[in-house]
Order: C-alpha cells, then structure tokens, then sequence
C-alpha cells in the first residue's frame, strides 16, 4: 500500500517512519484524493496542532465519499489523530480509495488490488425469452421418466418405539 500512494502521489515516505504515524496528519492522504480528483481537498494544512490536522482528516474523508467510497469502509478522524487501531482503519480507507479508482475513467492509473466485479445482466430478446418459457428444465421434474420405484438398497431402517 505504502508504494501504491508513493506512486500516486510520486512522494517519497521518510526514511524509518512507521505507516500510520506517517499518515496520521492527514497531510499525505489529501494529498493522495488529490492527485486521484483534481481539487477535492481545497486546503491542506501542513503544519500547526491536531486541529488542524483534524481539518486535514476531514477533508480527506469528505473527498473519499464525494469520490464515491461508501461510509461503512471509512473511519472516525478522532481514532486517527488518537492512534486507534491505525493500519487497520486506514488500510480499509485506503483500500476503498483504490477500489473506487478502478470506476473512475479519467484516472489511468497506477492501480492497487483487483478490479471490483461489474454488474453484468444479460437482455434476451421477446423470442429467446419465449423460447425459455416454451421448453420444461430438467429441474421442473422432468427427467424422461426416470424414477426410483423398484430399488430397493440393503436393509430397511427399523424404527422400534418402547426401547
């Protein structure tokens, strides 16, 4: 992940700084929606107290959701700035981040993970749908006249009551 928003951001991370401790002032993350959506994050604040990396924070998750990630896959900025289970809630984010650049067109790339599964509904025709509807499926209880009547497998189950 750490080389995926270098490349998107063509930023080096510092040497010796942890993931999360290098994200949690917002500052690369906006800097990550930004690159993936020219202007969403209209001011990144760089430097000052946890207020306004907080301002950061938000902007970042307010650009995630414009972009189209759902809510259930981004996180509370208080549980960045407090060191809340960090890689775990900012891996989710980010991986959302990339998932939802695979269905924005103007962004070539680079990309990280899979690209998500498109909805893929068939159209019939009126005559191939009235084709379907004319023949029986062997799941609708025809199976040419094959049945089970007359097997007989071993021994019957004996079921004796009062013992």
């Amino acid at each position: 992940m750490q080389q995926w928003i270098e490349a998107v951001t063509g930023e080096r991370w510092p040497e010796g700084v942890e993931y999360g401790d290098y994200l949690s002032d917002g500052v690369a993350l906006c800097k990550l929606m930004n690159r993936l959506s020219p202007g969403s994050v209209k001011r990144i604040n760089t430097s000052g107290s946890s207020f306004t990396y907080m301002d950061n924070i938000h902007g970042f998750l307010d650009a995630v959701k414009a972009y189209g990630c759902p809510e259930n896959d981004l996180f509370e900025g208080s549980d960045l700035l407090q060191n809340k289970n960090i890689e775990n809630i900012l891996t989710r984010a980010v991986m959302a981040v990339a998932r939802q650049a695979y269905s924005h067109a103007e962004w070539k790339g680079p990309f990280l993970g899979p690209r998500p599964a498109e909805q893929n509904v068939p159209h019939f025709s009126p005559e191939t749908a009235a084709q379907s509807s004319s023949t029986t499926p062997m799941q609708m209880g025809s199976n040419k006249g094959a049945s089970q009547a007359g097997q007989s497998f071993g021994k019957p189950r004996r079921i004796i009551i009062g013992k």
